[in-house]
C-alpha cells in the first residue's frame, strides 16, 4: 500500500507524512526531494511551476509508487497532487494506492508558512497553489487546525491499519 498525503504547501504533509510512516514502521518520501534543480530554482524565485514542468517530477513519483508496490513496501509519500489529473496519473487505477487530503483555510496556512525556515517554497506561492487545487472527492480528508499526533491517530484510525 502507499499513502499520498496531499494539499498545498504548509498543510504538514511532511510532518504529518514522517509521523505516519514512524507510527507504522512504513518508508517515508518526500516528494520535494524529487524535484529536478531548475523547478527548485524556480519555485525559490516564487515562479509557479506549469504542467510541463511538473510533468518529469510526477514521473518520477509514479516510478516511486511502482517501486514502492513491487517491492511490497509499503509507503508514505507527501505530495501535493493539487490536480484531479495528478492524481489520476499517480494512481493509475490502483486500489494499493489511498489519497489523504490536509486541508485548512488560507490564514491558518500562511501563518504556518511565514514561520517556516529552511524549504524553498515560500508564501509567494500560496496564491497560486490554491487556485491550483482541485479539491479532491472520495479521500480521507484532515482538518489541519488539529495537532499532527491527532490527525496521524485519525487517519490511521480511518483507514483501520493498526
Amino acid at each position: 500500500m502507499v499513502i499520498i498525503i496531499m494539499g498545498v504547501e504548509g498543510t504538514g504533509k511532511t510532518t504529518i507524512g514522517k509521523m505516519l510512516a514512524e507510527k507504522l514502521g512504513w518508508k517515508f518520501y518526500d516528494a520535494d526531494d524529487y524535484h529536478p534543480v531548475a523547478n527548485i530554482e524556480k519555485m525559490r524565485n516564487g515562479i509557479p511551476l506549469d504542467d510541463e514542468e511538473r510533468r518529469p517530477w510526477l514521473n518520477e513519483i509514479r516510478n516511486l509508487i511502482n517501486s514502492s508496490l513491487n517491492g511490497n513496501e509499503p509507503s508514505i509519500i507527501a505530495c501535493s497532487a493539487l490536480k484531479n489529473s495528478y492524481r489520476e496519473f499517480l494512481k493509475q487505477s490502483k486500489e494499493q494506492i489511498i489519497f489523504v487530503y490536509l486541508k485548512g483555510d488560507k490564514n491558518t496556512i500562511s501563518k504556518r508558512l511565514a514561520s517556516r525556515k529552511g524549504h524553498f517554497a515560500g508564501t509567494q506561492l500560496l496564491e497560486s497553489q490554491l487556485r491550483t487545487l482541485e479539491e479532491p472527492e472520495g479521500v480521507i480528508t484532515a482538518d489541519i487546525s488539529k495537532r499532527p499526533e491527532v490527525i496521524a491517530d485519525s487517519i490511521i484510525e480511518k483507514l483501520e491499519l493498526l
